[in-house]
């Protein structure tokens, strides 16, 4: 489950391309299968505790507790642990494992700033903003009027510039995503003893948006992003990996002026240690 929320951490980087002149909004799709059989057998066993009812039962005492306004104190204090808490027991509640999986993104882009929210699962309204004049990304909560700083990705760009075992493969294979012409694009890498396949569909008919900057970034040892063998920018990704497979699709390219206030965080949001040893 971990390498698959690193995953959507990945499109955060993806969709930090430096877009040139483009200014606008897109929206991007999830899919995903989880296909590995223990991850499988794991996550049916859990589905089955959360909907036997003395676990509903106990779901409903400790929401009750969270009303407590000792706890609610103690909660507030920590607005990472109060965010993280709620949207598991938001999916607790629901009985339904899939309610966890992301199901969409929105991405924001002017002056090659961007703003991402992700939607559905438990990064629900999570937003990612990155400013190009600071080099900087920022994950955001609105709710709770707190942000943090996220840890640059220079280290880890210098040691990837050292590897060359990802293959990526320029195919002549075509096809059309929201009216554009996308070329098949295939990537090898071996991961932990594992080799993982990527299709993207790349176009190069957005002529203000391209991935080059993106070449040799990672933010991880394991997950990898190599784009200066691709031209334009990709509309489709499927990945196949041992925990399972995912597709993210372009779903809405929108052109259009958008605020600068959109790109700043509120003068009167507090910053926060980033939880889970400063990843996200």
């Amino acid at each position: 489950m971990k390498k698959l929320f690193f995953t959507f951490a990945l499109l955060v980087l993806i969709m930090q391309s430096r877009a040139q002149s483009f200014q606008g909004i897109i929206k991007w799709s999830f899919t995903m299968t989880i296909t590995d059989p223990k991850m499988k057998a794991q996550m049916e066993d859990a589905q089955k505790k959360m909907n036997d009812p003395a676990n509903q039962a106990k779901m409903k005492e400790m929401e009750a507790k969270m009303n407590d306004p000792q706890f609610k104190a103690m909660m507030d204090s920590n607005p990472q642990l109060k965010a993280q808490m709620e949207s598991a027991m938001k999916m607790m509640q629901s009985g339904d494992m899939s309610a966890m999986m992301p199901k969409g993104m929105i991405v924001k882009i002017k002056d090659s700033n961007t703003l991402m929210q992700m939607e559905g699962g438990m990064m629900a309204n999570m937003e990612i903003l990155y400013l190009k004049d600071k080099n900087q990304s920022y994950k955001i909560d609105r709710k709770d009027k707190t942000y943090s700083v996220l840890p640059n990705n220079t280290e880890q760009q210098q040691q990837s510039k050292q590897n060359a075992d990802v293959k990526v493969t320029k195919t002549s294979e075509t096809a059309k995503i929201l009216g554009y012409t996308c070329t098949k694009y295939t990537v090898d890498y071996t991961s932990e003893g594992h080799t993982l396949h990527q299709i993207l569909w790349s176009t190069t008919e957005i002529k203000d948006w391209d991935m080059k900057s993106m070449a040799n970034q990672r933010m991880s040892s394991n997950q990898r992003i190599y784009f200066d063998k691709i031209d334009g920018v990709p509309l489709k990704v499927e990945m196949y990996m041992p925990q399972g497979n995912m597709v993210m699709e372009v779903k809405e390219i929108n052109k259009q002026s958008l605020p600068a206030s959109d790109f700043t965080i509120p003068s009167d949001f507090k910053e926060v240690a980033l939880g889970f040893g400063g990843k996200y």
